[in-house]
């Protein structure tokens, strides 16, 4: 009996070793004592939680049109493409309005473990009213960020005025997709990745350990690997930086990985509680517009799904764009087109 004692104890312990070694740290919340400052105004949600946001273009009083910009992985309020691309004389000829903010547990938003498509959209609506954007507004997400523009069209449709997504980062595992499909895009991925979604979607407790242990190659999108960039992106680059060297640079990581990028693939491609492809269309009296734009060189997001989400909601303006990988927005132009396609374009037809 002693002797099975001591075994069950050595096993508890090794358990007990292998879990602190799995589990992430805690985030360091700003403004906790040893957390990272608060530099940026901030809202209180009702569940108590803090959201930073960044304010652009024209005043809020005097904008005719108001956006809420949703950042893609591994970035934060102050990487509003569309507001930082685009002139601010183009801003205030169209009257607009940008709030850009960071997504919970990005810069200096609090984390949201619980955090899901659903929770992101209500995050949008709770801020928007906050700040007093009106009953309807716009909202653009890039990247990762289309997670929450997904939860806004299904979840707070009455609230919008409009809608972009700027490829959009797609989950394998929606059941809109027919096996084939999603198997061939899923391939299309480095190996090292297609682990990472592995683990992401059927153990996502595993995520942030898989991503940060040195065994085995873990994400390289988390990595910022350049085998993942297409062409026009790598000739992008040099021009992004030089364009946007006046653009405060916040470590959108400061608080931790594991409630920034890691929780980002844990809902990104995760199982979702509803299906995008089944989403109705928030405009059937053509009162505003839904636009999605991909690159067809786009090495994150395969074109080939993207297409298939089109052809089933066809209610979707759908932009192709050819030789565009997934820096698309910052290409030369873009983000102007995208503003004026959403709100200039909607107002003329």
């Amino acid at each position: 009996m002693l002797r099975l004692r001591g075994v069950t104890t050595i096993v508890l312990v090794v358990l007990s070793l292998a879990y602190q070694g799995i589990r992430p740290p805690p985030p360091k919340i700003c403004g906790s004592p040893g957390g990272p400052p608060i530099t940026a105004p901030r809202v209180r949600l009702r569940d108590h939680r803090n959201l930073a946001y960044k304010e652009q273009g024209v005043p809020r009083e005097l904008a005719k049109h108001k956006i809420v910009y949703v950042h893609g992985s591994d970035s934060c309020r102050h990487d509003a493409v569309i507001a930082t691309d685009v002139t601010p004389a183009v801003l205030e000829e169209m009257k607009v309005y940008i709030l850009s903010f960071d997504r919970p547990g990005y810069g200096e938003s609090d984390p949201d473990p619980k955090r899901t498509p659903k929770s992101l959209a209500l995050d949008i609506e709770e801020l928007a009213d906050q700040l007093g954007l009106g009953t309807k507004f716009y909202v653009i997400g890039y990247s990762m960020g289309g997670q929450a523009i997904w939860g806004v069209l299904k979840y707070i449709p009455h609230r919008l005025a409009g809608v972009a997504l700027i490829a959009p980062v797609i989950n394998y595992w929606w059941p809109g997709f027919p096996a084939n499909l999603s198997s061939e895009g899923y391939y299309l991925q480095p190996p090292q990745d297609q682990w990472a979604l592995r683990v992401a979607h059927h153990a996502p407790w595993l995520t942030y350990w898989w991503n940060t242990q040195k065994w085995f190659p873990a994400s390289s999108v988390a990595a910022r690997a350049p085998h993942i960039m297409s062409r026009q992106d790598m000739e992008i680059i040099p021009r992004m930086i030089g364009r946007r060297k006046d653009v405060p640079r916040v470590n959108a990581r400061l608080q931790g990985e594991a409630e920034s990028i890691h929780r980002d693939m844990m809902v990104g491609f995760g199982s979702w509680e509803f299906d995008p492809m089944e989403i109705e269309n928030p405009f059937p009296n053509k009162e505003g517009s839904v636009h999605l734009w991909q690159g067809d060189e786009d090495r994150l997001v395969p074109v080939l799904l993207q297409r298939h989400i089109a052809q089933k909601l066809p209610w979707i303006e759908y932009h192709e764009l050819p030789g565009a990988g997934h820096l698309l927005p910052y290409a030369d132009g873009m983000s102007e087109a995208i503003l004026k396609a959403l709100i200039v374009d909607q107002k003329q037809s």
